[in-house]
């Protein structure tokens, strides 16, 4: 059963949490804060959120406390990550999912954190928010265009409706034409990979499916769409989107030219032939401007126009 949080409004109480890695500059954290507040939130930060264990801020059980005790609080409204990294899917054995389903509340973050957006969804069915983490709440990192799309998918009470790309010159490629409809799911494409014969796996079933990836070759890409493809997961989908993947290009083994497929070689060979919608290119991934999308609510993709269309609210009063 679908489950929807309350949307954020000025005055509420904000929870702020590292899942995955912590921080490189404390700064950003304070920064971040100071955003928030000038907005007009409350800000209770967890524990944990600058501890520093290795590569990750804090023990598993310890980051899984952070997020179950944000979630069970009466006083915090919504959760915030500060950002991604590693770690998010080391802690999922130990969340408490009963905790969160009786407890909806807008939980928000990308990257590595699509590991507890598809654990939450499968577990639960809370819609959550593929977007910004705090880290780049400031002046120098959020940019107008992501401070927009963020208020208009948490606090409006109307669907987002089309997701338009930051920029009118950048560049929607259509790979297949037509439209579909569905329940959007998806984020980074090696997480959602990992996801794969685990209780967490994606369901693309009838669903508007859509990836991103940072800095990843695309013959990494090509493998990793060949495990979608081989578990079924694309075949199953109603329409694909893929949003800006940020340098995934081929290393060159000559400095004049690259002499191995392109991204966007790979992403036709496996994809046109679904027979599916398939655009590539909006700002849904590792980019300076980024779109927040609701996960678990209804979509539309017109591949004919090269369009994504969020056509239902993600949050209630």
């Amino acid at each position: 059963m679908k489950i929807k949080p309350k949307r954020l409004e000025k005055g509420q109480t904000i929870g702020v949490v590292s899942p995955a890695s912590p921080s490189f500059y404390k700064s950003e954290i304070v920064r971040g804060i100071s955003t928030l507040k000038e907005w007009g939130f409350n800000v209770v930060t967890s524990d944990n959120l600058s501890r520093r264990y290795a590569y990750l801020a804090g023990p598993d059980k310890a980051r899984a406390g952070d997020l179950n005790e944000m979630f069970s609080r009466e006083d915090i409204d919504a959760i915030f990550v500060t950002q991604g990294g590693y770690g998010s899917a080391r802690l999922l054995r130990y969340l408490d999912f009963d905790i969160i389903r009786e407890n909806p509340k807008i939980f928000i973050g990308f990257s590595d954190i699509t590991s507890i957006h598809l654990a939450i969804l499968k577990k639960t069915g809370l819609v959550t928010f593929h977007g910004p983490g705090m880290s780049r709440f400031n002046t120098q990192d959020l940019t107008p265009y992501t401070e927009e799309q963020l208020f208009k998918a948490l606090s409006s009470p109307d669907p987002i409706g089309e997701i338009v790309p930051a920029d009118e010159t950048k560049w929607i490629n259509i790979f297949r034409g037509g439209k579909a409809r569905g329940e959007l799911v998806g984020g980074n494409l090696s997480l959602i990979c990992a996801s794969l014969g685990t209780p967490y796996e994606i369901d693309t079933a009838g669903k508007i499916f859509f990836f991103e990836e940072l800095e990843t070759e695309p013959w990494l890409i090509d493998h990793m769409l060949t495990h979608l493809l081989n578990a079924g997961k694309l075949q199953e989908a109603a329409g694909i989107v893929v949003g800006e993947c940020k340098n995934c290009e081929p290393s060159k083994l000559n400095p004049g030219f690259h002499v191995t497929f392109s991204l966007e070689d790979v992403l036709e060979d496996f994809l046109t032939p679904l027979g599916v919608p398939v655009i590539f290119g909006l700002p849904l991934g590792h980019t300076r401007d980024l779109a927040t999308v609701p996960l678990g609510v209804e979509a539309c993709i017109d591949g004919d126009e090269g369009s994504l269309f969020i056509e239902e609210c993600a949050t209630v009063d």
